[in-house]
């Protein structure tokens, strides 16, 4: 399984791609779509466009983007949001299942504690992936959202093996 991590921004959007095969995981690629235009229509149309590359660069089975709040201001919160759509629409568009997780879910999964600092999410990348090299906190963040997923995907199929074997 091929993960696509999406850490949504309408300035940076972070990325990472993870290769999983069974309990060993690979790092792939990463990075930042730095958004580029004047207007609000084409840094959207940028970040789209970027993602599409990624995708096609990359050909991930599968993607999970990460579910942001409410931040201190409605507009603010708004523009990210439609960042967010992008980034939830990008794989959608090329059939890929898109799970989303909370950033408390996400740090849980990959330092223990659900409120982990940044640096903290940097560094148990790090040691999951020795070696890599990373493009930034915002692509940190995206690996770990692909670490995630490529946990809960394990789990998930643990338990579904285990369904079918009790023949529920």
């Amino acid at each position: 399984m091929r993960v696509l991590g999406i850490d949504p921004g309408l300035r940076r959007m972070g990325w990472g791609v993870i290769d999983v095969a069974g309990n060993r995981i690979t790092h792939v690629a990463n990075g930042v779509c730095q958004s580029t235009g004047d207007d609000l229509a084409e840094r959207l149309l940028s970040l789209h466009r970027q993602l599409h590359r990624i995708l096609a660069d990359h050909g991930p089975s599968t993607a999970a983007v990460e579910h942001t709040f409410v931040n201190k201001d409605a507009a603010g919160t708004l523009k990210l949001g439609q960042a967010r759509a992008i980034a939830l629409l990008v794989p959608a568009e090329r059939g890929l299942s898109v799970a989303e997780y909370a950033p408390n879910a996400v740090k849980k999964v990959v330092v223990g504690v659900g409120h982990a600092a940044k640096q903290q999410v940097d560094h148990m990348v790090r040691m999951q992936l020795p070696g890599v090299e990373i493009a930034g906190p915002d692509a940190a963040d995206a690996l770990a959202i692909a670490l995630c997923h490529a946990h809960h995907a394990r789990f998930s199929g643990r338990l579904d093996a285990a369904i079918a074997r009790a023949g529920v």
